[in-house]
């Protein structure tokens, strides 16, 4: 068994699916763990190779043997070249997402399999790995931030890496000079509870829904009345539109979403007043201008705490790497039927 974590080409993404100690763990079962060298990883290159992964170039998984198993997070880059290895990453192709055709195209000829963490799921459905918790955690921080800004006739500014979940929630307390009124919805999921816990820590006490009161499918007029929305609700068929297009010009007092979900090509996506996602050098976009509204949707929002939430997610999916050796039974069997349906 050969697992090739590849390096992450995209840009501020310093995340991985794999710390040394998993390694370790994988290594002790007798397989190979081979590991790119990246300087943009959070956990340094070094530290694999101090319990005995081997350490090939940046990139260099294109030329892996076919039986190897590349693991790594977000999108490969679009190249349209064939893809023949089996890729566990998130592929974001199975919503009707713009990109998804092409990339499982992308498979189909090049005879590979992808194995999508997001719907790596155990018999009841749940999810067994998700970066949710952070993702809530980082995008509520940013949505207070940019409401924080807004109040002032200024819109967000560049975002980096912070040091830790508790200055992060440090930042937000200093950014604003009133305390808004929030909305989470899903705030029983990880996603929720990451948002609810930012919040609480920065001294802000938000309104949560859950399914009970989503459950009659909208419309959702007591959105409006809230300064801030934050959607963590993954967009599904059949999920309920929180927020319409014609939101934009009726009377409200929202002004800032956050979509953290952010899934804005999807049909399924419950915010239908943008769609297309943020960035970190331009985290809000205005999707509407008097009164203002503005839309956080970066969808790599962990990578703003790259060590908490590499750590949280690795200790998570570990357990299920060591399972790749019975690739048609539990989660592997599962993502492999999900894929076959797609593709």
């Amino acid at each position: 068994m050969l697992i090739w974590m590849r390096s992450e080409p995209r840009e501020n993404e310093a995340r991985a699916p794999m710390t040394p100690k998993g390694a370790t763990d994988i290594l002790a079962k007798g397989w190979r763990v081979v590991v790119e060298d990246t300087p943009n990883r959070c956990i340094p290159t070094a530290k694999y190779r101090d319990v005995g992964c081997e350490i090939m170039e940046n990139g260099s998984w294109v030329t892996a043997p076919k039986d190897a198993i590349i693991l790594g997070l977000k999108e490969l880059p679009e190249d349209g070249t064939p893809l023949r290895h089996r890729h566990i990453m998130f592929g974001h192709a199975f919503k009707g997402q713009s990109s998804g055709r092409t990339l499982l195209d992308r498979f189909k000829m090049g005879g590979g399999k992808l194995l999508d963490l997001e719907y790596l799921v155990d018999d009841t459905g749940r999810r067994v790995a998700a970066f949710g918790y952070w993702a809530g955690y980082a995008g509520a921080a940013l949505s207070v931030m940019a409401w924080g800004q807004q109040q002032r006739g200024k819109t967000l500014g560049e975002v980096s890496v912070f040091a830790s979940s508790t200055e992060m929630a440090r930042s937000v307390r200093a950014s604003i000079d009133a305390i808004p009124t929030i909305l989470i919805i899903g705030a029983m999921g990880r996603v929720g509870s990451g948002a609810m816990d930012l919040c609480v820590t920065a001294g802000i006490s938000p309104t949560g829904w859950d399914k009970t009161q989503t459950a009659h499918g909208g419309p959702f007029p007591e959105v409006l009345t809230h300064d801030i929305l934050l959607n963590c609700i993954l967009a599904h068929k059949g999920a309920p539109v929180f927020v319409t297009a014609n939101a934009r010009t009726t009377t409200r007092k929202l002004s800032v979403i956050g979509d953290i979900a952010c899934d804005p090509n999807s049909d399924f996506s419950p915010i239908k007043v943008y769609n297309t996602s943020t960035t970190w050098d331009v985290p809000t976009l205005r999707s509407h201008e008097t009164p203002p509204l503005d839309v956080m949707a970066i969808d790599n929002l962990p990578s703003l705490l790259p060590v908490e939430s590499t750590n949280d997610f690795a200790s998570q999916l570990l357990q299920h790497l060591l399972t790749l050796d019975y690739p048609h039974a539990g989660v592997w069997g599962r993502a492999q039927k999900i894929f076959a349906t797609h593709i």
